[in-house]
């Protein structure tokens, strides 16, 4: 650890030390930061039984600022422990920011891969020219203590069809190869992403660019491939999207393409589609735990959204991640659902039929099964309005004013043929909503003034859960 890196972590300790955590909209079961800013999800990984998850973090500033990497493990992707900082910008190509990477465990060892970015003085657009996005490597044997930093690539190591947004890092293997894809935008403001491929790691050769036929969007962020239930899916956080689909979504999708064919070689993208429909999510990364689930955490936030405020920011914090989800695919649709660690904390207060209305505890589950044509309402906070009806399932908010309970938050919907099942799982300022097994969802940051629950779907059963802590 140089002197800038030790000075960094004396002053990020000290900050993390002042926060108290007892302000009132402190999540209790959703990892989030000590203090200061949190962004996207990195490295999330199982390494010697525990998950590992690092993002994106400015301990310094609540409103974003100088990038580091934070750190938390958890046994049961429910109880996060802090572990400090885990990686700084301490060095001459990632001096403007440790950016998102992600985490490839092979042999006993965790390689961290990254972004380190640099933003040059002078007159520049920072498209295309004036900044460095380089790929950057460090390992470790413990997942606790990280080794020298190794500079892998270079903006000159990327093709000469795109600009200088060349970012975030995700590495997978296939047989004795390795394969690396980051997101790009092209110097024709297109959205694609590049492959490279090598031998032993750390030295990468550039292979293609996947991207549609037509232009969708002008840059692609956090892109992963992944196979699913046998199908094999590209997902990637897309900006620029324009059109009537767009314009009434959030300012920066994320969501996903099957692939038919491979990327290695011929492919063909299908339609894309949304892996949340919310107000809050985006840039997702996936990883496998040890008996073979595949995991997915987003970040609940969305940049560059002035239309949006948290009103944690008085606390001196902002954001979180979402909780878990097991990913799977059904019928050729991928499904989503919270972890099922989440049943051990879950303490069953009532079932009723047609109607519920509770108004106690600030995390809570409410499960409606066989759900009519006669449809379903429920109202959170006596604010946050989620409703299905005429093949629509809508998420919005009665009021949206920045100081109240929505942040500034209106409406999100999506098309939905038929509503059978609603999950509802609530933390203390955060609501996930999954629709008939996770076939939708919708997630949502809220600010309540009172916890209260009223659901009605004439006909269907409906369930309330305390989620203890």
């Amino acid at each position: 650890m140089n002197v800038l890196a030790k000075d960094l972590k004396k002053q990020t300790e000290l900050v993390e030390r002042m926060a108290d955590g007892t302000d009132q909209f402190r999540q209790r079961f959703h990892l989030m930061p000590v203090t200061g800013w949190l962004n996207d999800p990195n490295g999330l990984c199982m390494f010697q039984g525990v998950c590992h998850a690092f993002f994106q973090y400015s301990p310094f500033d609540a409103e974003g600022g100088l990038k580091l990497w934070g750190h938390c493990t958890s046994a049961n992707m429910i109880d996060w422990r802090q572990e400090g900082a885990a990686l700084y910008p301490d060095s001459p190509f990632d001096c403007h920011g440790v950016y998102s990477g992600n985490a490839f465990v092979e042999d006993g060892r965790m390689y961290l891969y990254y972004t380190g970015n640099v933003k040059l003085d002078g007159d520049y657009d920072y498209i295309h020219a004036g900044r460095e996005g380089n790929t950057v490597l460090t390992v470790s044997g413990d997942g606790k203590t990280f080794g020298p930093k190794k500079l892998l690539m270079r903006n000159c190591d990327y093709p000469k069809s795109v600009t200088c947004h060349v970012r975030d890092p995700k590495v997978w293997k296939e047989g004795d190869r390795y394969y690396m894809i980051q997101g790009a935008r092209t110097v024709e403001d297109r959205g694609t992403a590049l492959l490279f491929v090598s031998s032993d790691r750390e030295t990468w050769t550039y292979l293609r660019q996947v991207t549609t036929r037509e232009k969708f969007g002008y840059m692609w962020e956090c892109p992963e491939y992944m196979e699913i239930g046998g199908r094999k899916v590209l997902s990637a956080s897309v900006q620029g999207l324009t059109g009537e689909a767009w314009k009434n979504r959030n300012v920066y999708q994320s969501g996903y393409f099957f692939v038919e064919g491979t990327i290695l070689g011929d492919y063909r993208l299908s339609e894309y589609r949304l892996w949340d429909y919310g107000f809050d999510f985006y840039a997702p990364q996936s990883f496998r735990t040890e008996d073979g689930r595949l995991i997915q955490i987003g970040w609940m936030g969305m940049p560059d959204c002035p239309e949006h405020t948290n009103h944690t920011l008085a606390d001196g914090w902002q954001h979180c991640f979402t909780f878990p989800r097991e990913i799977t695919e059904k019928d050729g649709m991928l499904l989503q659902s919270p972890v099922r660690e989440l049943e051990e904390k879950k303490e069953l207060v009532c079932t009723v039929r047609d109607r519920l209305c509770k108004e106690q505890g600030k995390t809570f589950e409410v499960g409606v099964k066989d759900i009519t044509e006669a449809g379903f309402r429920a109202v959170l906070a006596e604010e946050l309005v989620l409703e299905y009806r005429e093949g629509c399932f809508r998420m919005y908010f009665l009021h949206t004013e920045k100081e109240g309970v929505s942040g500034g938050r209106s409406m999100r919907c999506a098309d939905l043929p038929k509503l059978q099942e609603v999950k509802i799982l609530a933390d203390v300022s955060s609501v996930e909503v999954f629709l008939n097994g996770g076939e939708a969802v919708f997630s949502t940051r809220y600010y309540p003034n009172v916890y209260r629950v009223e659901a009605e779907a004439p006909g269907a059963e409906l369930r309330f859960w305390n989620i203890q802590k």
